[in-house]
């Protein structure tokens, strides 16, 4: 049979942020409604734990139809190389034989689809009128968050920062030259974040960098960079004093360190997960509810986000005739 495969140039070039936002908003009701498979994600880590490879596997119904797995390797030493820290590849499997469709670069679509996400959960939860935004790292996903405040909100202010000096200055010159955008570079996480409508927490630290006195009434906040169950980017006060919206229950209560420090210190329990992004798509849960209100969306990703992404660039790809064709499995002789 004859298999799709599409690179990450193509990804990039068939993925355009503002269709992945819908795309996931489209996925979230699909999950809310039940129309879904979406088991926790798989690690095997290597013997000195230097990095993993994470499988995540899925289901989307609708009009996707499909099964899918994530295979993608996390390698926190990248961090500072020409490596992205996570690679790896989606396969999509058409639901009656199980005939393998496509395999889409999955570095690309992790890029966007994060970021997406993010997309979805600020247009549900932000303010309005927020137009303060600070995100808080330089790499990937500080880009990809960049461009996705700008789809959903009418972005007035920038600031970031990062340990990392070159490419916080490497990452302001990309906000200038793509998006003609001023990134202004502050010299710690509490001036980057004072008075922001939005935070954006896009690293690699295990352990809180963001803290709840430095948050101002009425932000929302998207919290990214961690997603294990041994790290995390906000400290306890700022789980505590913020209304916490997933993407799904069942991973954040297993893998999510933002959540878990928090409830193994006895200050939160399970109850303190709002409601998940689908479930106010679909308006079975309330979203803000004051101008003063904290949000905050915990983020972990979700092979169902991959797969109705993949699917799209696959779709699109289809159509305009893009990627390479392989002959990979076979039809039995009969």
């Amino acid at each position: 049979m004859d298999v799709l495969i599409l690179n990450h140039r193509e990804v990039r070039q068939l993925l355009p942020m503002h269709e992945c936002i819908a795309a996931l908003e489209q996925v979230f009701v699909t999950l809310a409604n039940g129309d879904a498979l979406q088991p926790l994600r798989w690690p095997m880590f290597l013997p000195d734990r230097s990095g993993l490879l994470g499988m995540m596997p899925g289901y989307v119904g609708g009009d996707i139809n499909m099964m899918g797995i994530k295979t993608v390797s996390v390698m926190p030493g990248n961090h500072g190389t020409e490596y992205d820290s996570h690679q790896g590849t989606i396969m999509l499997f058409e639901k009656t034989h199980g005939v393998l469709k496509a395999i889409v670069d999955a570095t690309e679509v992790t890029s966007i689809r994060t970021a997406a996400a993010s997309g979805v959960a600020t247009k549900l939860l932000a303010r309005d009128d927020a137009c303060n935004l600070a995100i808080i790292g330089s790499g990937v996903q500080a880009r990809s968050h960049l461009t996705a405040m700008l789809a959903v909100r009418n972005i007035k202010r920038v600031r970031a920062f990062s340990p990392n000096q070159t490419r916080l200055e490497a990452f302001s010159a990309w906000g200038r030259r793509t998006h003609q955008v001023e990134v202004e570079l502050t010299d710690d996480t509490r001036s980057a974040v004072d008075q922001a409508d939005i935070i954006c927490t896009t690293t690699s630290a295990s352990t809180p960098i963001l803290l709840g006195d430095w948050i101002a009434d009425g932000a929302h906040i998207n919290a990214v960079g961690s997603s294990v169950k041994s790290a995390r980017e906000l400290d306890t006060a700022a789980v505590l004093r913020s209304d916490l919206y997933v993407d799904w229950r069942v991973s954040t209560i297993n893998e999510a360190g933002d959540f878990l420090f928090p409830k193994q210190e006895g200050v939160i329990d399970e109850s303190h997960i709002l409601a998940e992004l689908g479930e106010l798509l679909i308006g079975a849960a309330a979203g803000r509810t004051s101008t003063k209100q904290v949000t905050l969306f915990k983020s972990l990703g979700l092979a169902v986000e991959d797969i109705a992404a993949a699917h799209l660039v696959y779709q699109k790809a289809t159509a305009r005739g893009a990627g390479t064709y392989l002959e990979i499995g076979a039809k039995k002789d009969i």
